[in-house]
Formats: C-alpha cells, structure tokens, sequence
C-alpha cells in the first residue's frame, strides 16, 4: 500500500491539488453544482481534466455562471460567440450539447423535482465507497455509470458515455475514488 496522504492524479498542479483536497468526492446536492459538473465533464470528454479545470472560470463566465435557465435559452448568436471564446474549448458539438443538456437538465427537474434527487438514484441515495489501494485499480465505468448513462441518454443529454458519467459520480461524491492511503478518503464517506 502506498503510504502517500493524498491520491497521486492531482499531481504538482496547485489547481488540480486544491479540486482533490476541496471537491472532488464530496457530495453535491445542489442542482447548480450539478450541473456546472456536467458541463464541465460534457467539454472534458477526450481531454484531460487537467486542460477543464484550467478554464473553469472561462466556462463559468461563458455558460451564465452555470445558470441552467439561461443557458436553455441559447441561441445560435450565443453558439457563434462561444465558439470564438478563448476561456473555454471551442468545439461546436460540446457547445451545442450543452444547451440540449440545459433544456433536458430543466425538464428533469419539472419531471423529478429536482436533477439531484433524480440522479442519486443510481446509487439508492448514497455514496458508495470504493478501497483502492493504487490509481491504476480505478475503473473508467461501473454498472452505475452504465445505467445512468443509458437512463440520461434516453432523457435527451448528449456527452452522457459511461466513462463520463462515472468521472461524474467521482466529482459529485456519488462514488468515493479517492484511494484509501488518501486523507480524503475518510472524510468523503
């Protein structure tokens, strides 16, 4: 077992080290929250997290501070703007599957009472706690990253893979990855 007190992805990255130690694996039950994480990991699909995390703050300014009811209302003049955006990745398909996510993220919630309440069902309400002992042994999916991709594929989001959907549930504290040498794994819980 490694002794280090922390996961070693984060690696030397001050910005990366402060998302591990104040983020990542604590649970969300906000649906702003929700779904700045699936906008973020929407434009993560392909890259590093790394390269999303740099730009949080250019995607927060470009997608109305993750106000999921404004970004509904995007048009093709806000799509346009986007894509000439230097402060986030500049890819057509993400853009606009962002705003398909927005309109299906508000009808969720009309459906649902809220995307939170909807979406930790597929861990029956709690956050299931994994013991891994080295990074190598973190899976890209599980069976609960596979069905909910399937369930919001079939609500209408795009950018909603397994593999996503399980960086997802690792962000949003729904599964607790952090390896069990970490310090954070005991308080993500």
């Amino acid at each position: 077992m490694s002794k280090t007190k922390t996961c070693v992805w984060p690696g030397t990255d001050e910005l990366m080290i402060k998302y591990h130690d104040e983020e990542w694996g604590t649970p969300v039950h906000d649906d702003k929250k929700h779904f700045e994480f699936l906008v973020l990991d929407c434009f993560q699909a392909g890259l590093s997290w790394k390269t999303i995390l740099h730009r949080r703050e250019g995607f927060r300014k470009a997608f109305a501070n993750f106000d999921v009811q404004k970004v509904a209302k995007f048009g093709k003049k806000e799509v346009e703007k986007l894509l000439k955006d230097e402060g986030i990745i500049r890819n057509r398909l993400k853009v606009e599957g962002t705003i398909k996510n927005a309109k299906a993220f508000i009808k969720l919630q009309e459906e649902h009472g809220s995307f939170d309440k909807y979406i930790w069902q597929f861990t029956k309400g709690k956050t299931l706690v994994n013991k891994r002992k080295m990074s190598k042994d973190i899976p890209p999916n599980s069976k609960e990253s596979d069905a909910m991709s399937v369930a919001l594929k079939k609500l209408g989001f795009t950018f909603v893979g397994t593999t996503i959907c399980y960086a997802y549930m690792q962000a949003a504290g729904m599964i607790n990855d952090h390896l069990v040498s970490c310090a954070r794994h005991k308080h993500c819980k």
